[in-house]
């Protein structure tokens, strides 16, 4: 089975389950992202590639990238939650939105889909929120760096890029140097970390590389790509973090964002039972 499946949703909804939240978050269907602004993040030919292929049957992509009929459609919906959730926080609805969808997005850069994503979902928001005049920080701590994220706004000021990632690891992007170019130099703050690196070793990362560029920064919204596989379970990288460092982590950062100017986009992480 790809570790991409939808049995990745199904474990969050088992989770909510059992943890009784049910009653404490509303759900909403997210609708389908405008073509013109994925046409805006992307290259129109990436947006026509992955039309086509769906169109087709399906393909490949590349080696690790899989299209079937539905996939246009539902990365389309996946790209427009974070759509879909600027409207409700903006409407008082919830401090904080949580996008728990697939197909996964970080690593889909500007002109090419890949590592199982094929349009970038907190791109997509960011760009939304960029327009509307806001500061935008995205952190991802997905074990796997964030390189079509990084491709994306690497030149664009409005935007604050930081990762926390494995190293090494694919994609072998993600190295301290690349930082911005043009009027962006800075708004890329990347933190390779070793194998089996711990909370405290993130939180400590964070106070001597990052907290001092994003206060600097100011951003006004705060969104997470939230990659679970530095997971210590997760069989795919080899990242020590475990569910308590998981949530210290992340109130972390929303905090740095007021109420109803956070949104989090469910990213990698394929053991079931940690997600």
């Amino acid at each position: 089975m790809h570790p991409e499946s939808p049995e990745r949703l199904a474990a969050v909804a088992a989770a909510l389950d059992r943890a009784d939240l049910r009653e404490a978050v509303t759900l909403v269907e997210a609708p389908l992202a405008p073509l013109e602004l994925l046409a805006d993040v992307h290259t129109e030919g990436l947006v026509r590639l992955i039309q086509g292929v769906s169109a087709r049957g399906g393909g490949r992509i590349d080696s690790d990238t899989v299209v079937v009929p539905a996939s246009f459609d539902a990365a389309r919906y996946a790209a427009g939650a974070g759509l879909e959730s600027i409207e409700r926080l903006r409407q008082g609805q919830a401090d904080t939105a949580f996008c728990a969808v697939r197909p996964p997005g970080h690593h889909a850069t500007k002109a090419e889909s890949m590592g199982f994503c094929l349009f970038n979902n907190v791109a997509v928001t960011a760009t939304a929120l960029a327009d509307a005049g806001e500061r935008v920080l995205i952190v991802d701590y997905d074990a796997h760096h964030g390189n079509g994220t990084q491709d994306i706004f690497y030149r664009d000021q409005r935007v604050m890029f930081v990762s926390f990632h494995q190293w090494p690891c694919y994609p072998g992007t993600g190295r301290i140097g690349e930082s911005g170019a043009g009027d962006a130099i800075g708004s890329t703050v990347n933190v390779p970390l070793p194998p089996g690196a711990t909370g405290d070793v993130y939180n400590q990362a964070w106070d001597r590389h990052v907290a001092a560029q994003v206060d600097a920064f100011a951003p006004t919204w705060v969104l997470i790509s939230a990659g679970f596989d530095a997971h210590r379970a997760d069989p795919i990288t080899d990242m020590g973090l475990s569910a308590g460092d998981y949530a210290l982590l992340t109130a972390r950062i929303l905090e740095i964002a007021p109420a109803g100017h956070r949104i989090v986009f469910l990213e990698g992480g394929y053991d079931l039972p940690a997600l």
